[in-house]
């Protein structure tokens, strides 16, 4: 039986096609996402708006984290940040967070700058499952993460392609189950052996609000999409597949539904599953026509030429600097960008150049740019 699935009441649903962006500059980014091999690997870096950054710092002096990403016209400004420092880089992404969805699910998420993300009350057992809504009203909820997308697209005026993202379901559960982060998930993974069938409830519910998300971004103007599933590798091969890969796949095929049904031509979907590194999982995601996601992500424990071996040449592949690299300096960090850049080139097929995980807080913006300004010298077919 063929899956049926509700498109989400969004305010520019019926506008988005009469929106005129600024024409594009920059496409390489669309280009290597389509399959190509571009003249080089289009590059940006994972958390690339962020602390790193004394501009941004500026502006957290007097905004809290949450009221940074629920205030359009800031999250628009951090966005930018990166873009107006490096013209190397070749893609912007949303300022926002993947934990807008269990808020908008109805959790408390905190910010707290000893802990990072702290949902107080979380999922304890199944009969917890009471207190999320039962329906989500998308724009109500999360409008402000579209107008932030609006507003920077504009803002960006062409210079470089605009990603959206959402949290993936099983890294969204893991937070609502664990109360924040985890070094052991055993409250999270406990769900999966206690109450099977609550947590594939639980995701599938989880993979409608991220689903509907995505859609209401690329309505906004978002050019690509990115799921992030950071806690992919704390799941066995069998629980990956069992639990995590099936609202995955039922998120792309939402959003591509949804997209068609509005009539939008529809965009590339990038999958960035932290630590899978499982032969059988990689092979199940080699083929888009079957996920929907046209790209995977790597990290940085996984070398290109043995992945695309795996993988096959259907799958574009993104990344996957170690982001401690920049904190290599300046031959360091060119050394180590000239043996990566020479497996990705061996590897071939589509590549965007990235980092195999998210920039931290304390690297020098100075080697930011000295490594955006490697990968393009390197990345040279």
């Amino acid at each position: 039986m063929a899956e049926t699935f509700a498109v989400p009441k969004l305010k520019n649903e019926a506008t988005w096609k009469d929106v005129q962006w600024p024409p594009m500059k920059n496409e390489l980014l669309l280009r290597a996402a389509k399959g190509e091999e571009t003249e080089r690997a289009p590059v940006w870096v994972m958390r690339q708006a962020g602390r790193y950054l004394p501009e941004f710092m500026e502006v957290r002096k007097h905004h809290s984290f949450f009221e940074c990403c629920q205030t359009p016209s800031i999250a628009s400004e951090l966005t930018l940040q990166p873009i107006d420092r490096y013209p190397a880089l070749d893609a912007s992404i949303i300022f926002c967070d993947i934990l807008v969805v269990p808020q908008a699910l109805g959790m408390t998420v905190l910010m707290e700058p000893s802990k990072g993300p702290v949902l107080p009350e979380p999922l304890v057992d199944p009969t917890h499952l009471a207190r999320l809504k039962n329906t989500v009203d998308i724009e109500k909820e999360l409008g402000y993460v579209f107008e932030a997308v609006t507003l920077t697209r504009k803002g960006l005026d062409g210079r470089v392609p605009l990603i959206g993202f959402c949290g993936a379901p099983w890294t969204l559960m893991a937070y609502m189950v664990e109360g924040g982060g985890s070094k052991t998930f055993e409250k999270s993974k406990a769900w999966l052996y206690k109450y099977p069938e609550e947590s594939k409830a639980l995701l599938r519910r989880v993979a409608d609000v991220c689903a509907d998300l995505l859609v209401g971004q690329v309505l906004a103007g978002a050019q690509m999409l990115q799921v992030f599933d950071s806690w992919a590798g704390e799941l066995t091969s069998h629980h990956f597949q069992t639990f995590a890969l099936p609202p995955l796949l039922y998120l792309t095929k939402k959003v591509r539904h949804c997209l068609s049904k509005l009539g939008h031509p529809g965009v590339a979907i990038t999958l960035f599953p932290k630590g899978v590194h499982a032969p059988s999982s990689l092979r199940l995601l080699s083929n888009p026509a079957e996920t929907g996601y046209d790209t995977l992500g790597l990290d940085w424990m996984l070398d290109p030429v043995e992945v695309r071996e795996l993988v096959g040449n259907k799958v574009n592949l993104q990344g996957n600097f170690d982001p401690v690299i920049l904190y290599g300096g300046k031959e360091g960090i060119e050394a180590e960008v000239k043996r990566v850049s020479e497996r990705w080139i061996k590897a071939g097929g589509g590549w965007i150049a990235n980092l195999g995980h998210g920039i931290t807080p304390n690297v020098k913006p100075e080697d930011m740019g000295w490594f955006l300004d490697c990968v393009h010298k390197y990345s040279r077919r």
